[in-house]
């Protein structure tokens, strides 16, 4: 028969480890997409440059207004979107490390930042923006939305992940933990209340 101590140390070891292996997980996504465009620019230019030129919408004369042909604005966009990638990606592997480390309270924070960067460039980026500010979501080509939901969606989840009680202490030795009364509160690492 298993003890609740001896469960609560079993589960205090896997959250930690689901949550590093998570974010590791959307750290190595995020940089081999950096990686992709830094070493084929090219191919996701073309895709940043339609998107944002409107060329393969409806081409709506209320809309097409807010098409930007400029080469030289389109490219700016397309590497900001890369330094941001690249950054999110650095980010997250900082994290990771942090929840190699065991080290979850900055673990936890340094993933959070990552993954907002990441939910905001492919939530508010590519698919508020991009998909409805420049009306991606007409085109037959250039459509990135699935794959930026997909993205949201996974980054999503490992920040609940990451923010789910653990049982475990951090640097400071303090750790959110459920009593017999299933009420959370916090304990320090000999288990009695402040």
């Amino acid at each position: 028969m298993t003890t609740p101590i001896a469960r609560r140390a079993h589960a205090s070891g896997v959250l930690p480890l689901t949550a590093a292996l998570l974010t590791g997980t959307v750290a190595l996504y995020l940089l081999l997409v950096a990686f992709g465009n830094i070493t084929d620019f090219g191919t996701n230019q073309q895709f940043v440059r339609h998107v944002l030129a409107m060329d393969d919408t409806f081409k709506d004369d209320d809309l097409m207004w807010r098409a930007v042909t400029d080469r030289g604005l389109q490219d700016a966009a397309y590497v900001a979107i890369i330094v941001w990638e690249t950054l999110a990606g650095l980010v997250l592997a900082a994290g990771t490390w942090f929840w190699a480390r065991r080290d979850d309270i900055r673990a936890r924070t340094v993933s959070t930042y990552g993954l907002v960067m990441v939910m905001l460039l492919f939530g508010a980026g590519f698919i508020a923006i991009g998909g409805e500010w420049f009306a991606m979501w007409q085109s037959k080509t250039w459509n990135g939305l699935d794959a930026a939901t997909r993205a949201f969606l996974f980054a999503g989840v490992v920040l609940i992940v990451n923010h789910l009680p653990s049982g475990t202490t951090g640097t400071t030795g303090v750790t959110g933990t459920t009593g017999a009364t299933g009420v959370t509160g916090t304990t320090t690492q000999d288990g009695a209340r402040p």
